[in-house]
């Protein structure tokens, strides 16, 4: 653990942190100090997470089993958080599915609605359910995953590409409603990073080339510090430790 943890007591929820930057996100603020709550399908990836906490930090991590696509066990996570600590201080919600890339006239309604509804009305649902808890924090903040695909003109990623750019304008949304009190939300672009998804979209890519996600957890911690100001921004990861669109914490405006 650092020793002088940025996140010492703060409590931090992580989607999607049995791989990939869920998982780097975790392993990041826990050895910052914060308690994490670690969700993903995948018991045992979160079990190898926990145990990984405890051998860096000595403390361990609470493991929750979440299916994004079981709209119900989202819908209990703001009740389960306030009945254990009565609040919720940090929010990464990294969990998230590339589908099919194909035709939009070839994509079956199954297809389709399953990136929706992991992508993006599950962020909803985790928005629902935990704003009570980000209001009892002193300094709430929250991080939405995106990715270049909601801004850009690609053939064959539809569903991806608009569930992207829904969650950008959801959360954009959500900043605004958040003017007058302590929560801050935020989503970072990650870029190219060497995980799981990427190797399904790029299969032939050379991975040595790729940013690693624990260079873009090092990079994201800031936007959940509680001095951080900026709110309703997407910021990118660009490989050189500079945000591409905004100085973080620079900006009070939301």
């Amino acid at each position: 653990m650092s020793a002088s943890p940025r996140f010492k007591d703060r409590i931090a929820l992580v989607t999607g942190a049995s791989r990939g930057l869920g998982r780097a996100m975790a392993l990041a603020l826990a050895r910052e100090g914060a308690h994490v709550i670690v969700c993903a399908r995948s018991v045992g990836a979160l079990e190898e997470l926990d145990d990984e906490i405890h051998a860096t930090t000595g403390a361990r991590a609470t493991i929750l089993k979440l299916d994004l696509r079981a709209h119900d066990r989202i819908d209990q996570l703001g009740p389960v958080i306030y009945q254990r600590w009565g609040k919720l201080d940090i929010l990464v919600a990294a969990g998230g599915i590339l589908g099919s890339l194909s035709p939009l006239p070839h994509t079956s309604a199954d297809a389709w609605q399953s990136v929706l509804d992991i992508n993006l009305s599950a962020n909803w649902r985790l928005i629902r359910t935990l704003d009570p808890l980000f209001k009892r924090s002193d300094a709430a903040r929250a991080l939405f995953v995106t990715a270049g695909a909601a801004a850009a003109d690609l053939a064959y990623w539809g569903p991806y590409a608009v569930s992207k750019a829904g969650l950008e304008a959801l959360v954009k949304s959500y900043a605004r409603e958040l003017v007058n009190t302590n929560v801050r939300v935020n989503l970072l672009d990650p870029g190219a990073m060497r995980t799981a998804l990427r190797a399904k979209a790029f299969p032939g890519e050379d991975r040595s080339k790729l940013a690693d996600p624990s260079a873009v957890a090092a990079f994201a911690l800031p936007l959940l510090m509680p001095a951080t100001t900026d709110s309703g921004r997407v910021v990118r990861f660009c490989g050189d430790g500079a945000p591409a669109d905004t100085a973080l914490a620079a900006s009070s405006d939301s």
